[in-house]
């Protein structure tokens, strides 16, 4: 019986951060998309049907980029893992997963929000692409839209760190970027901003017990990360000699 200690690669991990971080989305990345809409014209503002898929192009520039990030992430393993060996190189990245995922579990539920301040991180970054971001107002079209979302994909985030903290176990780059790739998806909903999803994620940001909830939630994985054999879905194969 052999145990895959990259379990948490899972896609579907990945993916339910990303839907659970929603209530942050909605605060970080709301008011970009209010931005955004309120530099579209009136007649495309106001009509819901003509305003969606500028949201939505926003929305798939903002998650290329996080894949672009995952596929980054994949590299710094490659990096990693090639001097320290295979085996130690991922242990200390699961490792380190596993702290940054515990950090955003505990910012979530409002127990430390000193965790932010991993987000000057990409500081010095963003202070040189925000730039272009600025240049695409007034958008004008769908494809302005998908490139501001892919300037504002990088906009320095804590919750979004933690991600690519866990696409860097991925195992490799392609598993790294469809990690990030999952973990966009996963924001969709709530950044999309229109649906009842949305309004009921709205509401329950609003609740403590809620934050607090998913914050356990998100520090049971990092425990999972860190001691994946404790995990009933880390059993892959049977080894057979």
């Amino acid at each position: 019986m052999e145990f895959d200690l990259a379990f948490t690669t899972s896609y579907l991990v990945a993916f339910t951060m990303g839907l659970f971080s929603s209530m942050h989305c909605i605060g970080m990345c709301g008011s970009i998309i209010g931005t955004l809409t309120l530099s579209l014209s009136p007649d495309i503002r106001n009509q819901k049907n003509r305003l969606l898929p500028f949201v939505f192009n926003y929305n798939i520039g903002r998650i290329t980029s996080y894949t672009i990030a995952g596929a980054l992430a994949g590299v710094v393993e490659a990096l990693v893992t090639m001097p320290m060996g295979e085996v130690s190189g991922h242990r200390l990245l699961q490792l380190l997963s596993a702290a940054i995922m515990t950090g955003a579990g505990l910012y979530i539920a409002g127990w430390f929000p000193r965790f932010a301040y991993i987000e000057k991180i990409g500081l010095r970054f963003w202070k040189l692409i925000e730039p272009f971001g600025r240049k695409l107002i007034p958008v004008k079209n769908r494809t302005q839209a998908y490139l501001f979302g892919m300037v504002w994909g990088w906009l320095p985030c804590g919750l979004v760190y933690s991600a690519l903290a866990l696409a860097a176990t991925a195992g490799d780059i392609k598993q790294s970027a469809l990690t990030m790739l999952f973990f966009g998806l996963g924001t969709l909903p709530a950044v999309m901003g229109v649906g009842i999803m949305t309004g009921i994620l709205t509401k329950l940001s609003g609740m403590q017990r809620f934050k607090q909830a998913i914050g356990l939630f998100m520090i049971a994985l990092a425990l999972l990360a860190a001691m994946p054999w404790l995990n009933p879905m880390a059993i892959t194969t049977h080894m057979v000699h």
